[in-house]
């Protein structure tokens, strides 16, 4: 069921924006969140959740999707996500931003594998300003915005694809507008002694 749940957690740049995010399923997501491990349990992150129209507007607005495909607009127009969550470390609680990235990473995994759980996708922004952001949250000070997570309906195919060693790990879309996912293949990730010796 794990697994399930991971390989429909994909990266989505596309959503029905008729089906809205509500603020309990944000809510839900949250609270899956702040059970997840901390660094020394130091549970500096807080969650800004966005699902009105206006501020889902507003942030989608300031960021910015799929470096990998710069001939492209992505989201398309009217496939936006119609909710967000800003993950922002409170400095009050821990002072480095560095030093919290993994909290970062795990948190935003649970959020997105909660979504997946519920029906919904998402995807990981970090092409972003920081200050463009926090300015137009009107966030306070102590609160730094580190990572952006979309949520929404999915409303687009992804495929994987497992490539050979060497092969090309860009993703691309084809005609249909189809989004494949090359991925490597279990042997070629796994480390073991045997495989270390040749």
């Amino acid at each position: 069921m794990l697994k399930d749940l991971v390989k429909a957690n994909r990266s989505y740049r596309g959503y029905d924006e008729s089906r809205r995010v509500t603020k309990e399923e944000l809510m839900e997501m949250a609270d899956c969140a702040r059970l997840a491990a901390s660094s020394v349990n130091q549970q500096p992150l807080q969650y800004y959740l966005a699902w009105e129209k206006d501020e889902v507007d507003r942030i989608q607005a300031l960021t910015k999707w799929a470096k990998g495909l710069p001939e492209l607009t992505l989201p398309h127009p009217h496939r936006c996500p119609t909710a967000f969550i800003v993950i922002c470390q409170n400095t009050k609680r821990g002072e480095s931003l560095a030093r919290f990235q993994r909290d970062v990473g795990i948190v935003a995994q649970t959020i997105l594998l909660a979504a997946t759980e519920m029906g919904l996708g998402g995807c990981m922004i970090g092409n972003f300003g920081a200050g463009s952001v926090k300015e137009a949250l009107s966030l306070p000070e102590y609160l730094a915005p580190m990572l952006i997570v979309a949520i929404g309906k999915p409303a687009e195919t992804i495929v994987l694809e497992e490539i050979e060693d060497g092969e090309s790990i860009a993703y691309y879309r084809d005609e249909q507008d189809v989004h494949h996912v090359p991925k490597r293949k279990l042997e070629d990730v796994v480390l073991d002694r045997s495989m270390l010796e040749h």
